[in-house]
């Protein structure tokens, strides 16, 4: 029997519906609503991502039917969905951390059983899912805009899952804020896209840009730029990202992180790629310039961090700028006709963003764990934990890693790409718009170095030494089924990076779609063990062979310590305490005290606050009680979010004297818009 794609996708489709059926109506029945909720949306994701890599294995020329989801009863509104390779790739993505997230909620869950209405987690997760779905397959803008809505109302449903805390009251309204905001954006650049092609429909809107003015394309990039950027969280339109991610539950945390925000990227490549045609060189330099800015900010406040669960979220801004890096770098090859270049560093831009996803919801997942066991996100209270939770440990640890981008997990793939692409990218133009590849290049390297450095900060400081807290003293391992949500993406981890170009060969439909190249066969050597750049000449790389290559050097020392080492003698002592009488958890490095250097050398970035109390007897330097804290406050809350509100706040309270209590005002005022509404349309 041939199943063919688009009906997979369906049942797909139908399953996320089920499952959200499902969870309301067992709503009295936790346990049965928890198990049918995640396990409808296990399945739905298993078969959606099926579909997703079949459409893909395809290969060029592989037709994407439209499907009619429900008929049309009005005239221009369709709903109409195609899975073209675009879509098919971030359909992997959705499917892929669904699958590995519904597994793990099914332990998760019972976490909240007896203290929230575990139904309604499971009936909006499988919403979110199927709205996400819905957006990346979309094939009209009817149907895109209502997915898009919808997708953001279930992702603030599930941030405010525990709303009777304020801190998440909070992050759910400024998160609900900021997504009507980018929606309004998305509407205004998609209705100028409609003014120029007369209709709803993405194949209509292919290539419009070539009807529309040179104004009219640059307004509309700069409102997709704007509406799109706030869901991928670039700076400085970041700022729900890390106040939302923390707050909500860690399965949901990990979604957002590793879907939601990617939704962001599937918009501005459709928009830049599809519809609105050749770039201009300022659009390229644009997303180049944000991507850099976004990876430095976004490591650099993740390492002044103590947050377990908004550590990551700021991570999350930094990787979504390495993305930006490689979209950018894309849009600039395009314009300077170097189409090959543009597939290279569309291939590393959309290689990091599954990796991200896969490392990322990995290391949610991890986190999640970690604070079902300790019942904290403050690391300072952490400690300990590789002893009594081994596996959470290492999976973590697998995620921390794959984010350093070292070998040979997949982050190291990624940003070897990127680094490929931008360093060629120098002699594609004489102007010196130029210097921002090597540049760009420079930021790369910085960055990958500081995040190295807050993963050994984030795992050491969670992880090892003495336990700080009395829960993390007795915390123990989580549920079979967490483990295996992680293990599931731990595996995707390494074999994206252990085989890089085996799927790459799935991107060759996606990339002749937008840039008409095929690079599959040129990235690959040695039967697809060797990664290539383009040529031999100008670097190859074989994380496998650097896997074979250890194991084959590993037996070398251990036969040395055989002949020369075997009958020494060992002694075996106490670890040195500083001529203390035993070492305690107050005397081990701490998150703050790790990251000071580099909030020293940053300082005027960071502006640290430092207040300290001392209470002693005889002399400050001998005190019985210290406390000290610090605090960094971001530049873009600073400078821009809190002036705006106050403006807003002001200008609110000006203008509330219209809202007078009386219907025959509002009417007038519903008159008087019709009017002016009537007048421009003339």
């Amino acid at each position: 029997m041939n199943i063919q794609p688009p009906t997979l996708l369906i049942a797909s489709l139908c399953g996320y519906v089920i499952g959200a059926v499902a969870g309301l109506l067992l709503m009295r029945r936790e346990k049965l609503a928890s198990a049918f909720s995640f396990g409808a949306a296990s399945l739905s994701a298993l078969v959606g991502l099926v579909a997703a890599l079949l459409s893909l294995a395809g290969g060029v020329g592989t037709p994407a039917p439209q499907i009619e989801l429900l008929p049309s009863l009005v005239p221009y509104i369709q709903f109409t969905i195609r899975l073209d390779p675009l879509g098919a790739f971030f359909l992997v993505i959705v499917s892929l951390l669904g699958l590995a997230l519904s597994i793990y909620s099914l332990g998760h869950a019972k976490g909240f059983f007896g203290r929230r209405n575990v139904a309604l987690l499971g009936a909006f997760f499988n919403a979110l899912l199927l709205a996400t779905t819905l957006t990346v397959v979309a094939d009209n803008l009817w149907l895109f805009l209502i997915a898009w809505e919808l997708m953001a109302l279930t992702a603030y449903c599930l941030v405010s899952f525990e709303h009777e805390k304020p801190e998440t009251r909070k992050a759910g309204v400024l998160y609900f804020i900021m997504s009507h905001i980018d929606a309004g954006c998305i509407i205004l650049g998609f209705l100028l896209l409609f003014q120029a092609s007369g209709d709803y429909g993405f194949a209509s809107l292919h290539d419009v840009g070539a009807k529309m003015t040179p104004g009219e394309r640059d307004a509309a990039f700069i409102l997709f730029l704007l509406g799109f950027g706030i869901k991928a969280g670039i700076v400085p339109l970041h700022i729900w990202l890390p106040a939302a991610h923390p707050v909500a539950p860690s399965n949901v945390s990990a979604f957002m992180s590793g879907v939601l925000i990617k939704t962001g990227i599937y918009g501005l490549t459709r928009v830049c790629f599809d519809f609105l045609g050749t770039p201009p060189l300022w659009w390229g330099v644009t997303l180049l310039a944000i991507g850099m800015i976004s990876a430095v900010l976004g490591v650099l406040y993740a390492l002044m961090e103590h947050d377990l669960k908004r550590l990551l979220a700021y991570h999350s801004i930094e990787n979504i700028g390495i993305i930006l890096m490689g979209l950018g770098a894309a849009l600039m090859f395009l314009h300077t006709a170097h189409p090959v270049l543009a597939a290279l560093a569309l291939i590393a831009g959309f290689y990091h963003t599954i990796n991200h996803a896969t490392f990322k919801g990995l290391l949610f997942l991890g986190a999640g764990a970690v604070l079902h066991a300790t019942h904290t996100r403050n690391m300072e209270k952490m400690g300990g934990l590789i002893k009594r939770m081994p596996q959470t440990a290492f999976f973590f640890l697998v995620g921390a890693v794959a984010i350093s981008a070292l070998p040979p997990l997949n982050g190291f793939v990624s940003e070897w790409l990127t680094y490929q692409a931008l360093l060629q990218g120098f002699g594609t133009t004489e102007s010196l718009v130029r210097l921002i590849f090597p540049l760009s290049g420079a930021m790369l390297a910085l960055t990958g170095a500081l995040a190295a450095a807050c993963f050994v900060k984030a795992f050491g400081i969670s992880f090892l030494a003495q336990p700080r807290s009395e829960h993390a003293g007795k915390a123990k391992e989580a549920s079979p089924s967490m483990l295996f949500g992680m293990a599931l993406l731990a595996g995707a981890c390494l074999l994206l990076g252990l085989f890089p170009t085996y799927f790459i060969r799935l991107m060759d439909p996606l990339t002749h779609q937008l840039t008409g190249q095929q690079l599959s066969a040129r990235l690959s050597l040695a039967d697809g063990l060797v990664l290539a750049s383009l040529t031999r000449d100008t670097g190859t790389v074989s994380t496998l062979g650097m896997v074979i290559l250890s194991a084959c050097l590993l037996p070398i020392p251990f036969a040395l310590w055989l002949v020369f080492g075997r009958n020494s003698k060992t002694r075996r002592g106490p670890t040195w305490d500083c001529g203390q009488r035993a070492l305690t958890p107050q005397m081990e490095y701490t998150a703050t005290g790790f990251s000071k250097p580099i909030r020293m050398i940053f300082k005027a970035l960071f502006r640290p606050r430092r207040e300290v109390q001392r209470e002693y007897d005889f002399s400050p330097y001998f005190a019985t009680t210290l406390r000290f804290e610090s605090h960094v406050e971001e530049v873009f809350e600073r400078r821009i979010y809190r002036p705006a509100r106050i403006l807003i706040i002001r200008a609110s309270r000006r203008i509330r004297a219209i809202q007078m209590g009386s219907i025959h005002a509002y009417l007038l005022y519903i008159f008087v818009t019709l009017l002016l509404l009537l007048m421009f349309a003339l």
